[in-house]
Order: structure tokens, then sequence, then C-alpha cells
């Protein structure tokens, strides 16, 4: 008898530096996250470092881990990730999005430093769906609902960003906690998600002050849309890694379901 597939959650992972991928608390509460999960089918991710004009999703059966990063260690540049491919969660992905299929990406660090934590065996298969810089944030978030149907058949739709993420502004050191403004645009992110107002995430330059200091670029903000356009009226909604770091760079993630 076949197991039947149970409805699986949304994540949203504030993925920070790569250096989590070495450990750390944020990596704790991944890993936290993953035992008490379980293992799904399968994980589709949106992350913020594939962007493509017009939209692919890996369909290879071992995709590479790309070190997608400069000036950290020999540690961290060493590390793989050897999660197994889905062609078949590509084909679904195609079926639902128009995307093509594709094996001239990978694993990129906004998906292996996280799943190292989440699922360190290394067992559940992932795909990535690249960000369509062609698309506006409401067209993002259009596209997400088409992958609503995979929660209902065993898989994770996930993403991974950081609500804010201004580089310019990040204190390597000395952190005296985080800016106002930051503060403010987390805080703004968590009440809508809370309140299902999916309308404010998506015009996210008016959802606080000085939003565009959080946003000053959207890459690490759009994979956000994917998670939120998972959410059903009343669905609830829970946080994670809730803090920004070095002023400026926000950890926190997000779970639907």
């Amino acid at each position: 008898m076949s197991a039947v597939a149970t409805r699986q959650p949304a994540l949203f992972f504030g993925h920070g530096s790569p250096m989590n991928a070495l450990g750390g608390p944020y990596g704790a509460a991944w890993r936290a996250l993953g035992e008490a999960l379980g293992k799904p089918k399968g994980v589709i991710m949106v992350s913020a470092h594939w962007e493509t004009r017009g939209l692919g999703v890996t369909a290879m059966e071992q995709p590479q881990t790309i070190h997608d990063f400069g000036n950290f260690g020999p540690e961290l540049h060493a590390m793989q990730y050897p999660a197994p491919g889905s062609p078949e969660l590509a084909r679904r992905v195609s079926e639902l999005t128009g995307a093509i299929q594709t094996e001239q990406w990978g694993l990129d660090h906004g998906t292996w430093s996280v799943l190292c934590h989440v699922w360190p065996e290394a067992d559940v298969p992932v795909v990535q769906l690249s960000l369509n810089r062609d698309l506006t944030a409401r067209q993002h978030y259009e596209l997400a609902k088409a992958l609503k149907p995979l929660r209902d058949e065993g898989y994770v739709v996930a993403g991974s960003g950081d609500f804010v993420h201004n580089l310019r502004t990040w204190k390597r050191s000395g952190d005296d906690g985080p800016y106002p403004w930051a503060t403010s645009f987390n805080e703004a992110v968590k009440a809508a998600f809370e309140r299902g107002d999916h309308d404010a995430l998506i015009d996210w330059v008016h959802l606080a002050e000085d939003a565009q200091l959080s946003v000053p670029t959207d890459e690490h903000y759009l994979p956000l849309l994917y998670v939120a356009a998972q959410q059903e009226p009343g669905e609830p909604v829970a946080f994670f890694n809730d803090e920004i770091t070095g002023g400026s760079i926000s950890m926190t993630g997000v779970r639907i379901g």
C-alpha cells in the first residue's frame, strides 16, 4: 500500500551569511525545524541567488553544490551538500509554471547552507526554481500560486533570502543592535503575514517607513512572496530565528502551516 502524502508546510529561510553553513545558533534552529518536520517527498526552493531571464527549474539527478561566494575560508569552500535532484518534481514544476527544465545550475548557497542543517543527511530531493527578473513583484506572487498543489503532493515549497538585506550598512563588528528602520520593516513583514495581508507584502515599498533601506535590491525579498502565496486564509504562521544580525540582515524565517 503506497503512503498517502500529507500536506507539507511552506517555509521561508533568512539565510544570512554563507558561514551559517558551518553551524551556530541559526543552524541549530534549522536543524530543530527539520527534526520536527520529518522527511518530505522533496523540496522546491526559490533562492535569492539564482536570477534569470525567463523561468528555469533544475532537472538533474545529482545537482552540484555551487560555491557562489568569495572571501570565505577553505572549510566553507570545501563543503558539499550531495542531496539528489528530482527530475520527476522538475517535470511537475514545469507543468505547473511553464519553467524550462535545465541542468545549467545546481544548489547555490541560499539553498545548501540552510538545508545542510534542516536535512543533514542530504536525503531529501531538492530542485530550485529561478527568480525570473522579467516579472514584477505581483507577477512573482501570482506565479507562486501555481505551486500550491505541491504541498498536498508531499513537497515543501520554500524560499531563501532575507526580509532585510542591506550589506552597505551591515556592521562587521561591534554590533550594537539593529537599525530602527530594519526592526520596523522586519516587524511589518511579520504583521502582514499574521493578518494574511499579502497585498501589503507585494507592495513592500509602502510596507514601512524607509522600506527601501531594508530592501535596496529585491532579490533577497522576492523569495518571500513565493511562501506568502502558499498561505490559505486563516492558515497559521510562525516565525523562527527572529533576529537581525549586523544591524541590517534579518535572519527571520517563516513557517506556513
